[in-house]
């Protein structure tokens, strides 16, 4: 599939420059295991790269303008790097002007290139094209002028160009773009940046995302709701356990001690911050031992979590779950994301997978009149540089 992505790519590149690119950038798109919600509460998420990704192809230009080709939207812009860099109508334009301004606040020099860009990566799923897109922009021009940029820094300008777009991501996104290996996932301290690998292979199980379809409005003022919500639970939780810096710092029982003192939605997301952290840890024990019937485990129970206790599930998402929870080939299922659509990420034994897509298909479709749209992934490394032998 990514061979196909590359050469047509290149083609593409050759076709409308009359060149050879001198620089060709693969760059990934996310999923994350385990640990939702927690990258805004200081605690650990555990994601990896997958092998949906964003080929560009890059070239100095001769010119003080750049041009910049989107091929899947058939679509393009100049930019003088010389003028002012301002926010566009253009959406996805500014996600490369956000990264071009990234390198200019931070004094590194650069002149005019061209660059072409093709991806595999399903655009609103949850995947994070934004952050590969940014990431593999920044990679790809830090590559063709030789710039002295550390990848954790690519990770950091990548979510900086996302913050000026309008988007106050967390860094999981760039991160796990940037670094990601091959049949490893990452440990990431949201509070420290500290990120260790920890093995997943999945060796007799198959990682498929199942993509609800629906997007519902709640999503941004309810996800703005649960940050207020969260901040208010760890004030009280502070002023009443002065050893409490965050949620990490807390254990369940403290949380139940001062129930009192919160409102119920208040306990309810601190209760699974504190639950969901822990779970975090356990899912890298479990890695660690080859354990993918516990990882399944704390799967559900994050859903459960997310669903009753975090309330940012949908109807749509709750029923692919529950319907995966009758199947014993599925060792576990959950929401992945912010929430209120998007997709479910599942582990299923190999083997028994095609049965149970055509009968979750179908029973979607009954139920909800919407198609479901489904994802193979593996997991892959991070932004790199694409040698053609």
């Amino acid at each position: 599939m990514n061979d196909i992505l590359i050469n047509n790519t290149v083609t593409f590149f050759k076709e409308t420059f009359g060149a050879e690119p001198q620089k060709i950038v693969l760059s990934p798109g996310r999923i994350n295991i385990i640990g939702e919600h927690i990258d805004y509460n200081d605690g650990y998420v555990l994601p990896a790269a997958i092998d949906k990704i964003i080929c560009f192809a890059f070239e100095k230009s001769k010119a003080k303008t750049s041009r910049v080709i989107a091929i899947d939207l058939n679509d393009e812009f100049e930019i003088n790097l010389n003028d002012p860099i301002e926010l566009s109508d253009n959406v996805w334009t500014n996600y490369v002007r956000g990264v071009i301004l990234q390198l200019q606040n931070k004094g590194f020099k650069f002149e005019g290139f061209n660059c072409v860009f093709s991806s595999t990566i399903p655009v609103g799923s949850g995947l994070s094209s934004s952050a590969a897109l940014e990431c593999g922009f920044l990679f790809g021009v830090k590559e063709l002028y030789n710039l002295d940029i550390k990848p954790v820094d690519v990770a950091l300008m990548g979510q900086s160009a996302e913050h000026w777009v309008g988007i106050n991501c967390g860094i999981m996104d760039q991160f796990s773009s940037v670094m990601g290996l091959e049949n490893k996932v990452i440990k990431i301290d949201c509070r420290t940046l500290e990120y260790e690998y920890h093995n997943a292979d999945f060796n007799e199980y198959s990682l498929i995302l199942f993509d609800s379809n629906v997007k519902h409005s709640l999503m941004t003022s309810a996800y703005n709701q649960r940050r207020e919500q969260c901040e208010e639970g760890i004030a009280i939780l502070k002023s009443n356990f002065p050893e409490v810096k965050s949620f990490r710092d807390c254990t369940e029982e403290q949380v139940q001690s001062v129930k009192d003192k919160m409102s119920e939605d208040v306990f309810k997301r601190s209760l699974f911050v504190v639950k969901e952290i822990k779970r975090v840890i356990q899912a890298c024990q479990a890695l660690d031992n080859g354990d993918i019937q516990t990882l399944g485990k704390l799967m559900y129970e994050t859903h459960e979590g997310l669903s009753k206790d975090y309330e940012v599930s949908c109807p749509e998402l709750d029923m692919i779950v529950d319907t995966l929870k009758t199947e014993e080939a599925v060792v576990g299922s959950r929401l992945m994301g912010g929430g209120f659509g998007g997709c479910t990420i599942n582990l299923i034994k190999k083997g028994h997978e095609e049965r149970i897509k055509a009968k979750l298909s179908g029973l979607y479709l009954d139920a909800f009149g919407i198609e479901l749209k489904i994802y193979d992934v593996k997991i892959g490394n991070g932004t790199s540089l694409y040698i053609n032998n």
